[in-house]
C-alpha cells in the first residue's frame, strides 16, 4: 500500500432501479490530516452489508449517502496516528471508514476492539453481525427452550448467527434461505432442524411443513412476501424481531406484502418490534463473553466470505445483495 496515496471508490450516482458497477468509481486521494480528536487510520478489513444499499436511498438511523462522495461502510482499522488521548498508534478500532485505505475519524466515534486472531471476526461474529444475531434474537425475540424459532437470509452473516444462537437456547430452529445448497448447509454444518428454500416458490407451504406447530419467534431479515408468508402461522402471543428488509433495498420495492399485518397482529397478539443494534451497546460486554464462549466451545460456528482488493468491493456488494454470499462477507482491503 502506498502510504502517499488513499485509494477511494465513490458513490458517482444514486442508483434509480438495480445497484450496478457503474454506480461507483476508483480514484486517488490524498491521505488525510487528523485534526484534533481524530485519529488516522489504515483500513484493514471493510464490512458489505445490505444496509449499504438501503443507505443510497435516504437517511436512516445515519444520513443518506450522497453522490460523488466516499462510500460509507463500517470497517477494521489500526490506528496510524491520534490526536486524542483515548487511542494511541497500534490500537484497532471499528467505525465508519468508508470505502478507502485511510480515513480521518473523530476518535468518540470509534469502538476499540480488542486484539484478536483472526482479525476478521471482529466484523463477524464479535462485530455487528454477531451483536445484531444476540440482542434481536435474544431482547427482541425473547425465545425459550422447545419453541419454534424461524429465520429469514439464514445463510447470512446475521441470520447464520442467528439460527445458531436459538439451537443453543433449546429452540427448533427452522432457516429460509435461496437455494439447495444453502439450506442443506444451515441443516448439515449448523443444526438448523429444517430449512426452506424460497427460490422454490411455495414458501407457505413449506414452511407450514417445516413447522407444523406453528411460529414463536420470527426474525425477519427481508420483509416482503417471506414476511407475509410468516405472520399466519405465528402462534399467539409470537414475536417478530424486525432486523432489515433486503427485499425492498435494490431495485423497484416490492408491490405485494405483506398484506393483513394489523388484523393478524390484533388476533395473535403479536409482538412485533424494529431495532437497531446500537441501542444495547451498553451490554456489550456480555453479549461478547456469550459470543466467545460459544465459539470457543463449538457450539457456534463461524463463516466468514472475504474478498481481496478495495477495487472489488462494488461488484462484492452487488453479489451480496444478490445472495451470494454464505456468512459474513467482508473486503480484505
Amino acid at each position: 500500500m502506498n502510504a502517499s496515496i488513499n485509494r477511494q471508490v465513490l458513490l458517482v450516482e444514486k442508483p434509480a432501479g438495480k445497484l450496478g458497477s457503474e454506480h461507483f468509481r476508483m480514484t486517488n486521494g490524498v491521505v488525510p490530516e487528523p485534526k484534533d480528536g481524530e485519529a488516522l487510520l489504515r483500513v484493514r478489513y471493510i464490512s458489505l452489508d445490505a444496509a449499504n444499499r438501503a443507505w443510497m436511498h435516504g437517511a436512516t438511523y445515519r444520513s443518506a449517502v450522497e453522490a460523488n462522495t466516499v462510500m460509507a461502510g463500517g470497517g477494521i482499522a489500526e490506528v496510524i496516528a491520534s490526536k486524542d488521548p483515548s487511542l494511541k498508534p497500534g490500537d484497532i478500532v471499528f467505525g465508519d471508514t468508508g470505502w478507502q485505505d485511510y480515513a480521518a475519524v473523530p476518535a468518540r466515534q470509534l469502538s476499540k476492539m480488542p486484539k484478536l486472531e483472526p482479525m476478521t471476526h471482529l466484523l463477524s461474529v464479535f462485530g455487528v453481525a454477531g451483536l445484531t444475531a444476540y440482542f434481536g434474537l435474544l431482547d427482541i425475540g425473547k425465545p425459550k427452550a422447545g419453541e419454534t424459532v424461524v429465520v429469514s437470509a439464514a445463510a447470512g452473516s446475521v441470520g447464520s448467527i442467528v439460527g445458531q444462537i436459538a439451537k443453543i437456547k433449546g429452540c427448533r430452529v427452522v432457516g429460509i434461505a435461496g437455494g439447495k445448497d444453502k439450506c442443506g448447509w444451515l441443516t448439515s454444518e449448523l443444526g438448523f432442524d429444517a430449512a426452506v428454500d424460497y427460490k422454490d416458490g411455495a414458501v407457505f407451504k413449506a414452511l407450514r411443513a417445516a413447522a407444523p406447530d406453528g411460529i414463536d419467534v420470527y426474525f425477519d431479515n427481508v420483509g416482503g412476501d417471506i414476511l407475509e408468508a410468516c405472520l399466519p402461522q405465528m402462534n399467539n402471543y409470537g414475536r417478530i424481531a424486525c432486523c432489515g428488509a433486503v427485499s425492498q433495498y435494490d431495485g423497484a420495492p416490492s408491490a405485494t406484502g405483506p398484506r393483513g399485518v394489523p388484523g393478524l397482529i390484533v388476533v395473535k397478539r403479536l409482538i412485533m418490534q424494529g431495532f437497531i443494534v446500537m441501542d444495547f451497546y451498553r451490554r456489550r460486554d456480555q453479549a461478547l463473553a456469550d459470543l466467545q464462549a460459544w465459539v470457543k466451545s463449538g457450539k457456534l460456528k463461524v463463516e466468514e466470505d472475504v474478498i481481496e482488493g478495495l477495487e472489488n468491493t462494488p461488484r462484492a456488494l452487488i453479489g451480496l445483495l444478490a445472495g451470494e454470499n454464505r456468512g459474513k462477507r467482508m473486503i480484505k482491503v
